[in-house]
């Protein structure tokens, strides 16, 4: 993605997608495998065309609006554009696990040809539906265009994986595709972490700062210190000094962007645009002395100005980079 890109904003036609995913519920249950693409499981068939008319009624032409995937966030559809990202492993075990996977074009094909960006040909993540785990992974692509990557599940549940990516085609833009994945087990969704002013992860102080608001763009500015002095030697990682992925509460839209222009150090801004009000979780990518980590953030929005966002407790993604 280019950098200072801003996320699109896209709220109206979302706004039937904000439940919880399968086997995550308030309670304690034990979590199914997904379901098959005849029953309608969103992660082995595209979205809808249409949003529901607005009684809730869905499939009825009067009063519908087409929406056009390109405006929807991130993430919220498996297949877009001609691409679809296929699971090989949807139902991983708990743990350390190899996740493979494809993604394939109109006619079934796996794709082989991607465009290199910031590295990679493909960013792959993974996070859990409660937005506790998260992890950004680099997966190895093999000659018949499957894809397979190292992954640590920590616990039953449910999660969501993310594939991130531009085909080696002309005129093609980049796409990020979301399909389910379901470790079985007896599953305890843990809360959302609280907005807190820091977040702390091997040492690290990360402040976050500015705002993040629904239809407007605005700064995100993240600081870095170490011990209370500021880290100024921050390294380059996939090209930039920090990688920023927003993950929606409640449907998992997707939003990710790169840094605006800037030093190693110690602030590391973004500029970027909420496409509804809302909670998201923030999460922060960054490298120093040879090892990425990453720091997470719990952010409300408004339909006004917001506070200044702060952050969260570590969550369970500072360990979670695999380079492939």
């Amino acid at each position: 993605m280019n950098t200072g890109v801003k996320i699109t904003a896209f709220a109206a036609a979302l706004a039937a997608t904000f439940g919880t995913a399968y086997g995550v519920g308030k309670g304690v249950g034990p979590v199914e495998e997904p379901r098959k693409a005849e029953h309608g499981d969103h992660a082995t068939a595209p979205a809808p065309s249409k949003t529901p008319a607005a009684d809730g009624h869905a499939g009825h032409d009067e009063g519908a609006t087409t929406v056009d995937p390109a405006d929807l966030p991130g993430g919220l559809q498996v297949s877009q554009d001609g691409y679809t990202l296929a699971l090989d492993t949807p139902t991983p075990p708990a743990g350390r696990s190899v996740l493979k996977f494809s993604i394939k074009d109109a006619t079934g094909r796996n794709v082989t040809a991607f465009t290199t960006e910031h590295g990679k040909e493909l960013h792959f993540i993974v996070a859990s539906r409660d937005l506790n785990t998260f992890r950004h992974l680099h997966p190895v692509k093999a000659a018949d265009g499957t894809w397979s990557v190292d992954a640590d599940l920590p616990a039953a549940g449910g999660y969501k994986a993310f594939a991130d990516f531009k085909p080696a085609t002309p005129g093609a833009k980049g796409i990020t595709l979301g399909a389910d994945l379901a470790v079985p087990g007896v599953h305890a969704p843990k809360p959302l972490p609280a907005v807190a002013p820091t977040a702390t992860v091997d040492g690290y102080q990360v402040r976050l700062g500015g705002t993040l608001d629904p239809g407007e763009a605005g700064e995100l500015r993240l600081t870095v210190t170490k011990a209370g002095k500021p880290v100024t030697d921050l390294q380059p990682y996939l090209g930039a000094y920090g990688h920023l992925v927003a993950l929606r509460d409640g449907d998992l839209a997707y939003l990710h962007v790169h840094p605006n222009e800037g030093g190693p150090g110690p602030d590391v801004s973004f500029t970027a645009t909420a496409p509804s009000p809302g909670t998201y979780r923030l999460f922060l990518d960054f490298q120093h002395q040879g090892k990425v980590r990453t720091a997470a953030f719990t952010v409300t929005t408004g339909s006004a100005k917001a506070p200044a966002p702060a952050a969260a407790e570590p969550t369970d993604g500072a360990a979670g980079h695999a380079h492939g």
